[in-house]
């Protein structure tokens, strides 16, 4: 399959009501400064559901309601129509977010249905780079891509240093509430994060989590694939691991478990060495603090938790005790010491 992707316009959304003055300046927490300041990739499809109407006037009256949308949305979430002052702070100075619409000469399914796709990229507003965003860099770049059969592609690029995976969800929901107009009221965003966890002037620049996996991340070519596991499949996993330790094993235990299981056999086949393996993930603070973290609190409330498995550690499992035990040990008492 050949697919051309179009740039039609750029342009930038700004904010329907300027921002007042005293929230000009949005300071970073310290979770903020230690969390690298890329860019969040999210890619979300949506298939035509307008068959009364044709594709080109649909097409017409979506984009003008997702502009009209985006810019309520930045209202309520200003430090995304910013621009990166430096490493302590963002300048709320409602430049607007970067705005592509593009178009593509296939139906949405037909890219739907590969398994591994090189056009996923095509649908972000940039190229995905692992390099830090600087000072006067965009906060929010997002790309809405029309696809033939009337299907769209929403393609986002979110500063790290004000949006964890959680954040940029509530920032993509309110999004979707306020271009629907039915009456849902889209939840304001809370931007306490550095009242929460207050920055640290002395803080140095270069101790980020993206300077500290530096030296396990090798330049090369890279590929991505999608691996798709049925509800069966999870759940029949599942029952395999339950133990007296992990009664409920979780679908991400499993199937981080379950990956990471194989990733450590074909390191063995490929070099005949079996060596420990990090299991590591990302683990949201707002429901494990005391008192709790509004889920709509943007920013990094996040932590790392990792399970070092020994080489010999190969049982399903085993590694999924290990990965829960670790990930139990963010809680409450953490957060009150971080």
């Amino acid at each position: 399959m050949v697919m051309v992707v179009e740039i039609v316009s750029k342009e930038f959304i700004k904010p329907t009501s300027p921002t007042p003055p005293h929230l000009r300046t949005h300071r970073f927490s310290f979770l903020d400064q230690f969390l690298p300041s890329i860019y969040v990739p999210m890619v979300l499809f949506y298939m035509d559901q307008e068959r009364s109407i044709p594709v080109a006037a649909s097409n017409s009256r979506r984009s003008q309601l997702l502009k009209e949308s985006l810019s309520e949305t930045l209202t309520l979430f200003y430090p995304l129509a910013g621009r990166i002052k430096d490493h302590l702070y963002i300048d709320c100075n409602d430049e607007g977010a970067y705005y592509v619409e593009a178009r593509v000469n296939r139906p949405l399914r037909e890219l739907l249905n590969l398994t591994d796709s090189p056009y996923v990229s095509q649908l972000l507003p940039a190229e995905p780079t692992w390099t830090a965003t600087t000072a006067g860099g965009y906060i929010a770049m997002i790309q809405v891509t029309t696809f033939a059969c009337g299907g769209i592609a929403i393609g986002a690029f979110l500063s790290h240093v004000i949006a964890d995976g959680p954040a940029a969800t509530k920032f993509i929901s309110s999004w979707a509430a306020l271009t629907r107009k039915c009456g849902e009221e889209a939840p304001c965003p809370n931007f306490d994060a550095s009242l929460v966890f207050p920055p640290s002037v002395v803080y140095p620049r270069e101790a980020t989590l993206l300077a500290l996996f530096s030296r396990f991340v090798k330049k090369g070519k890279w590929k991505s694939r999608r691996i798709i596991f049925d509800a069966s499949a999870i759940a029949a996993m599942k029952a395999k691991t339950v133990s007296s330790s992990v009664p409920n094993p979780t679908r991400v235990e499993v199937v981080s478990s379950l990956l990471s299981k194989c990733i450590k056999a074909t390191f063995k086949a490929k070099s005949d060495i079996q060596k420990s393996t990090l299991i590591a993930h990302i683990v949201n603070l707002r429901q494990r603090a005391r008192p709790q973290i509004p889920n709509h609190s943007m920013g990094n409330f996040l932590c790392l938790a990792a399970a070092l498995v020994t080489a010999k550690e190969t049982e399903l499992d085993n590694l999924v005790c290990h990965l829960r035990k670790e990930i139990r040990k963010i809680d409450a008492d953490l957060i009150t010491a971080l």
